[in-house]
């Protein structure tokens, strides 16, 4: 379990420095951030990033589950 944490907080640490870098990209390119915002499209694209970034924490915590148990039922 140990392992999982390191995992996620080090995908947490690259999600807050790659905000960091839109955040200045922003006011050199405006162009295509105002087409997704003036469309309404960038909340759609966020909301299908989110389900599939969660959809893959759940796997990858169910999978550690899953391994762990056949780990303590295995003999050795």
């Amino acid at each position: 379990m140990p392992e999982l944490k390191k995992i996620v907080a080090l995908i947490c640490c690259s999600f807050i420095i790659a905000t960091g870098f839109a955040q200045q990209m922003d006011h050199v390119q405006e162009e295509p951030t105002d087409f997704m915002n003036a469309n309404g499209k960038i909340y759609v694209v966020m909301a299908v990033v989110l389900v599939i970034v969660g959809g893959l924490f759940l796997y990858l915590i169910k999978l550690e589950r899953k391994i762990k148990k056949l780990e303590k039922n295995s003999p050795e």
